[in-house]
């Protein structure tokens, strides 16, 4: 049980939050992520510092059961983050993690995004973008995207599988959470064959840089007005925030079209190669006809992950 102490809450909310712990039907039923969080993490092994990992638990309670944030997922994690080899990860205060702090990566992963948007991070991409749109393929719930509107960027979002109307098992509708935390839109509402690069996980063809007619609407709302066309991608910066890896061809066909459509510039966010995220011919593509011009030295990660944000160009034709 989480004793309601611990980081700065007003009296009311710590109030609010041991009357639901006391109804434990109503906390399962609001609540799921966190009531299942807080069933696990304590038979879980911790850091070795209990206050920290009560801290630490009384945030995730606070943040999942609806407690007021801008960035709910950087105020849970940030008191967690120390420097190690020169660089920013969440240990919970043990060199080499936690099972207990293994646990609660993969609840904030499905509830907010894989990476961790620090505020430093945010502001990175937003200087990198300076104004121009936005355009990320594989958005998830849309965290990321949600996170750089409110760094005043216009932000087109798509994923194969929109979690507002389709089930996304990486990222599995709860009560108590927002469905999306953007709109998102389904690759099928962007002009041309920019739809296979998320719809279709076979085949070699090539990609053109065509538009076209916007395809059948799927009804994502909000989504729809603001999905443009190769004209406008030109002008955009192409954001790839964890890509599949394993062999999915997602994140090449996705630079390939941006590419196509006279894109130039891409924030990329993962792992490197032979990693969880992207594939080996985005690799290469990033080797070849990109110049890698920038990386956020403040960028977090987890402690067992080796993501990374990164600024590539296109390569000037000889």
């Amino acid at each position: 049980m989480v004793t309601v102490t611990g980081f700065d809450l007003p009296s009311d909310r710590r109030r609010e939050l041991a009357a639901l712990l006391a109804d434990g039907i109503r906390f399962g039923a609001e609540y799921p992520s966190a009531a299942d969080y807080l069933t696990v993490a304590p038979r879980l092994g911790g850091s070795g510092d209990e206050s920290a990992d009560r801290d630490f638990d009384l945030r995730m309670l606070h943040y999942l059961a609806g407690g007021d944030s801008a960035n709910p997922y950087w105020d849970v994690v940030a008191p967690a983050v120390t420097e190690r080899n020169g660089r920013r990860v969440v240990t919970g205060g043990a060199p080499t993690g936690s099972a207990r702090l293994g646990y609660a990566q993969t609840v904030l992963q499905a509830a907010y995004a894989y990476a961790i948007p620090a505020p430093e991070t945010l502001a990175w991409v937003a200087a990198v973008c300076a104004g121009r749109p936005v355009l990320e393929i594989g958005a998830g719930r849309g965290y990321w995207a949600h996170q750089l509107t409110r760094q005043g960027l216009h932000v087109v979002a798509v994923d194969s599988q929109p979690p507002q109307w389709q089930d996304n098992p990486s990222f599995p509708a709860v009560s108590g959470l927002p469905v999306s935390w953007h709109p998102i839109a389904h690759p099928d509402e962007l002009p041309g064959e920019w739809h296979s690069s998320e719809s279709s996980e076979s085949g070699d063809r090539l990609p053109d840089a065509r538009g076209g007619i916007l395809p059948e609407s799927r009804g994502t709302g909000p989504a729809e007005s603001q999905v443009g066309g190769p004209a406008e991608w030109r002008g955009s910066v192409l954001l790839l925030c964890w890509p599949p890896g394993w062999g999915s061809p997602m994140a090449s066909r996705a630079l390939a079209r941006f590419a196509a459509a006279g894109g130039a510039d891409v924030v990329y966010i993962g792992e490197p190669r032979g990693g969880r995220t992207g594939d080996d011919a985005f690799f290469e593509m990033l080797g070849t006809g990109w110049e890698l011009t920038g990386a956020d030295p403040d960028f977090v990660s987890w402690w067992n992950l080796s993501d990374r944000a990164e600024h590539w160009t296109v390569r000037p034709l000889a």
